[in-house]
């Protein structure tokens, strides 16, 4: 386990604040312990929290040539058949996963591939589940082009919350199937839109861990 790059400087400046506002206390009402305990609790509560959303736990890459894997830690919220309209042009399966506060943020890429196109869209910040989030929020899109062939179309997109997403990749980028393409933060969702023949692996609330759950397999 490790701590992401985008938590770093954060988790260092939250330690130095933290610290001068419970040793500024300390140096003001000294005699006061119920309440200098209570500070320093909840600050020891505070900076777990925000330590264990940044944490980056060690995943084994997968190579599997034909299954597509969860591209986040979340929970499954949709599953159905769609029109994607902003680059493929077609009708696809759409498998959702929404990544609550608690989760690891990491995003890595669901299958081996080339990104043949990127693009990030400013936008709103409706709750994540909201069925115009996917079309609204801010978001970034990615289409990876298989050795093979299939194209899959993979969607960032920021919730109420969550107001930074950050990618680290752009159009011809080789990505490694479970390989890191982006980061969001504070809670937000994720979009893959499969193949219509992709057999999907997942049901409805059923968690996934990113770069381990297939999520599908490809025909």
């Amino acid at each position: 386990m490790s701590i992401h790059k985008e938590g770093r400087t954060l988790l260092f400046w939250l330690l130095i604040i933290l610290a001068a506002i419970n040793f500024g206390l300390y140096q003001i009402i000294p005699e006061q312990e119920t309440t200098l305990n209570l500070v320093l609790l909840f600050s020891i509560i505070i900076y777990i929290l925000i330590l264990q959303f940044f944490r980056n736990p060690y995943v084994q890459l997968p190579d599997e040539d034909r299954l597509v894997f969860a591209p986040a830690d979340g929970k499954v919220v949709v599953i159905e058949e769609t029109n994607e309209d902003e680059y493929l042009h077609e009708k696809r399966k759409q498998v959702s996963i929404f990544m609550s506060p608690i989760n690891v943020h990491v995003n890595r890429s669901p299958i081996k591939g080339i990104v043949e196109y990127f693009k990030y869209h400013p936008g709103k910040y409706l709750v994540a589940w909201h069925p115009k989030s996917s079309l609204e929020n801010e978001r970034t899109t990615m289409v990876l082009k298989h050795a093979g062939g299939v194209k899959i179309l993979v969607r960032q997109i920021a919730g109420a919350v969550a107001r930074r997403i950050k990618w680290y990749v752009k159009e011809g980028t080789p990505l490694a199937q479970g390989g890191e393409f982006g980061f969001i933060k504070f809670g937000s969702r994720v979009d893959v839109f499969l193949p219509l023949d992709a057999e999907v692996l997942v049901s409805i609330d059923e968690k996934t861990k990113g770069g381990r759950t297939p999520i599908a397999r490809l025909k």
